[in-house]
């Protein structure tokens, strides 16, 4: 294997801060790196040092026969041009157009971009797309990306993994890629490098197999934390006992993954949150009945009926621009159906957590801990009571940080004090918009913690599909004909449906590369007779069908557990039927992923 790229004994210091400490590593042919670390560690500056863009303060970087390395970096800085010069500068059209693997990047990236457009007039997403697209129709042999998912969405980056693990296969280059996006890591990366405290420690697959090995150290070093020990377990616990749909799931050492978890409980207790959901809230949450949603001639939301009930916990994917934001603006009240009503109940407390941040300027001379206390001084998580100072903390604001003032924190800590202001607020119906940006992953997953104890009902908006899967119950879907479609299957049933109607590029079986398959995990079938892709989607109308008539039956046995509260004996009767449905439920959802592998 050809080495391309090294670092040695690198050594840069930001002011009093030292970022990196005689760092030394190497990049090899054939190796696609995920880098991951707290925000600020200095995950960014790495890149930038290793691709010659940043001198160190001491050590240095090598490259292995003046080995081309190409950048993409978070700014989106393209300068005023059209789309054809941005991508391909002054190249002739025959010189790229009969190239299968640049026409496949047009395809990817540019479907919906006019290539005579002008840059300056793209949205943020496209103009994202127009950046990668620059660097992916090249041929350099270290490809730098620094958080490529931003603004893309679920199509976009499975569409990005898919492309980066063929491109990047052995003896074809090298890979490095910051992000925070976990499903992109255990999709594309082969190792993991993590930045913190001036060092990189280095590991062996994607992001489960890192959770993995910080598991198992924090198992063995007894000077760990035991919080931070419980939180990765339960996280690793996740990743291992994950739905059918999890397909990406990792191939790591499954005897060692097994021995950690095997006295981890589940995530939740769903039972046990929809009952406190149920005592919360009522029989009714919300209920979108025959709406219609117009902006002048363009209908986002066509006689749409859609019932939330308590302790429901949703994902919502669609494509950008096909509504997902305007439905939480909906779902809220802060806006009107064009016909149709949304019904709330009377014990409703909706609590939405937007995009922007700027709802934070008023409070820039506050410190964070006032800020939370200035809502409430303590939170029941989980049946457990906590103070302001103790969910900050919990929330990624040690107590030095907790001190500071709004005005000097980051965009990733301005997006969680946010969140926090609505969770002591004690809402039974929380709406969360992008609730991952600028989100690092060990905060990302004490967020999923929090949630994991919060009952009421859930609705969230996200291309992240890792934070999808892992803190929602169900997805649906805003496919561009104004409907919202219910997912058994999950994300991948959403791409599966958008390629179906020819609207996007085929999902890639996209799987981390190892040795060792896990058991559960599906494998595609070659060589399917027509007739059995006709039984398949036979067999799939029919499981869609019981999985609806079961969605009807468990709203039917919530509402007699909230009429019948009282009554202890009769809740355990209905409580019974509810996991019995649940285990028929899982049952299908099952069967219905391995008849959609074989209806394709």
């Amino acid at each position: 294997m050809a080495h391309l790229l090294g670092a040695d004994r690198v050594t840069l210091t930001l002011g009093t801060r030292t970022l990196l400490d005689e760092v030394s590593l190497g990049l090899d042919d054939g190796q696609r790196i995920g880098v991951v670390g707290p925000n600020g560690a200095g995950k960014s500056t790495l890149l930038r040092v290793l691709a010659g863009l940043q001198e160190p303060d001491a050590g240095r970087v090598t490259r292995a026969g003046g080995a081309r390395v190409a950048v993409l970096d978070q700014r989106d800085d393209l300068p005023p041009r059209t789309v054809l010069d941005a991508v391909h500068g002054s190249a002739d059209a025959h010189e790229w157009a009969s190239d299968a693997r640049i026409r496949a990047v047009h395809a990817g990236l540019l479907s919906d971009v006019g290539l005579d457009a002008d840059v300056s007039s793209l949205s943020g997403g496209q103009r994202r797309r127009v950046a990668l697209a620059a660097l992916l129709v090249r041929d350099d042999e270290v490809l730098v990306l620094d958080e490529p998912t931003n603004h893309l969405d679920v199509e976009g980056v499975a569409w990005l993994a898919a492309h980066l693990v063929e491109r990047y296969a052995r003896g074809s280059g090298a890979l490095v890629v910051v992000t925070h996006d976990r499903w992109f890591l255990d999709a594309v990366c082969t190792r993991t490098w993590e930045v913190h405290d001036g060092g990189v420690d280095q590991y062996d697959g994607g992001y489960a197999a890192y959770v993995l090995a910080r598991a198992e150290r924090a198992r063995t070093a007894a000077t760990t934390e035991e919080k931070r020990q419980n939180l990765l377990r339960k996280e690793l616990a996740w990743l291992r006992r994950g739905a059918p749909a999890r397909t990406s799931k990792p191939r790591f050492r499954i005897d060692a993954a097994n021995a950690l978890i095997a006295d981890e409980p589940p995530p939740r207790d769903r039972m046990e949150l929809a009952r406190m959901a149920t005592a919360r809230l009522g029989k009714d949450v919300l209920d979108v009945e025959d709406v219609t949603l117009a902006f002048g001639d363009k209908v986002l939301l066509d006689d749409v009926t859609w019932r939330l009930g308590p302790g429901d916990r949703i994902g919502v994917v669609g494509v950008n621009g096909a509504g997902k934001t305007t439905l939480l603006r909906l779902l809220a009240g802060r806006l009107a159906p064009t016909s149709g009503r949304v019904k709330r109940g009377k014990t409703v407390a909706v609590a939405e957590l937007r995009q922007d941040v700027e709802d934070l300027d008023e409070l820039a001379d506050l410190r964070v801990v006032e800020v939370v206390e200035r809502e409430k001084r303590s939170i029941v998580v989980g049946g457990k009571e906590l103070t302001a100072s103790q969910l900050v903390e919990r929330l990624g604001f040690p107590r030095d940080r907790a001190r500071t003032p709004v005005r000097d924190l980051s965009g990733g800590e301005r997006r969680r004090l946010q969140l926090l202001r609505l969770l002591v607020g004690e809402p039974n119906v929380l709406l969360l918009d992008e609730p991952t940006n600028d989100l690092d992953t060990d905060t990302l997953a004490a967020l999923e913690d929090l949630l994991d104890g919060w009952p009421g009902t859930l609705v969230v908006v996200s291309h992240d599909r890792y934070l999808l899967e892992r803190v929602c119950d169900r997805q649906v879907a805003l496919l561009g004909d104004a409907k919202l479609r219910d997912l058994p299957g999950g994300v991948e049933q959403y791409l599966e449906l958008r390629h179906a109607a020819g609207e996007a590029q085929p999902p890639a079986a996209v799987s981390p590369a190892a040795d060792t398959a896990v058991p559960g995990d599906a494998v595609v079938a070659a060589g399917t007779t027509q007739a059995e892709v006709r039984a398949a989607r036979k067999e799939i109308a029919r499981i869609e069908r019981r999985l609806s008539r079961i969605a009807d039956l468990e709203k039917d046995l919530h509402d007699k557990m909230a009429a019948q509260a009282t009554d202890h004996q009769a809740v355990l009767a209905l409580d019974a039927e509810l996991r019995t449905l649940a285990a028929e439920k899982d049952e299908l959802e099952a069967a219905w992923l391995e008849a959609a592998e074989v209806a394709g």
